[in-house]
């Protein structure tokens, strides 16, 4: 199933419905703010984040364009995440979103600008090649209750599953189950490459387990295919320093 076709099916369903957790919404105590060069197009962008107000989420600002950090703007790329509004792009989202999420930041403005004033894409800086620059960031300037535009606090909503849902491209899977608890599991199989080959992770809280497991993961590469992703016009900034090439 095509991604697009996934999403769609998803959202026309009853699968889900929201419910309230019983917390109240987060953004963040302060502004973070970083710069860095990125894995695919090679440019050097520089990365604001603003606390948000409740009840607004996470969104893009690029040239005064607003793009939701949501799966309604995630368009299909290759070897990264991509968000598209308005024929804007905001490329390799995945480490800068994993980190919000995992340290409960709800709301908040993501200001990103790439140094060539004329381009309308840009793309978020790869660092290491983990989450892990995002999270000591947000570690850094705290996080606080997030207000709405009135002065209110917003009880956090989280979507709850009715029945089991399943998605599949090729080899790769997902599925989720209704259940009182997240609960992820995840798997790789990669025979290309006995140091990696097939290894499961399974963790019910992300709270610990994310800074220890998560943020700290890697981008990787087979050396074989370098040469390959190169030719396609991609990876113009990656190096040893923000991915790890096996053999």
């Amino acid at each position: 199933m095509r991604l697009s076709a996934a999403i769609n099916s998803f959202k026309s369903s009853n699968l889900i419905s929201w419910k309230t957790t019983g917390k109240l919404q987060q953004t963040l105590a302060g502004c973070i703010e970083l710069s860095g060069k990125t894995l695919h197009s090679g440019k050097v962008s520089k990365v604001k984040i603003w606390p948000g107000f409740a009840g607004e989420g996470r969104y893009f600002e690029f040239h005064s364009n607003l793009i939701p950090a949501s799966i309604d703007f995630v368009r299909e790329s290759l070897l990264c995440t991509t968000l598209c509004k308005d024929g804007y792009k905001i490329r390799t989202v995945e480490h800068l979103l994993s980190a919000l999420e995992a340290k409960g930041i709800d709301n908040c403005r993501i200001q990103i600008q790439s140094l060539d004033s004329e381009d309308t894409e840009v793309e978020v800086p790869i660092f290491d090649g983990s989450a892990n620059a995002w999270v000591e960031a947000i570690e850094q300037v705290g996080r606080k209750e997030a207000l709405d535009r009135c002065g209110n606090n917003v009880e956090k909503l989280a979507p709850y599953l009715s029945e089991p849902f399943y998605v599949s491209r090729n080899d790769s899977f997902m599925v989720a189950f209704p259940a009182s608890k997240v609960h992820i599991s995840c798997g790789i199989d990669f025979p290309k490459v006995p140091a990696i080959g097939c290894q499961w992770f399974s963790s019910a809280a992300l709270d610990d387990s994310y800074e220890k497991h998560i943020a700290c993961s890697r981008t990787f590469c087979i050396y074989e295919e370098v040469e390959h992703m190169c030719s396609m016009g991609l990876i113009k900034g990656g190096s040893l320093d923000n991915a790890i090439v096996c053999r």
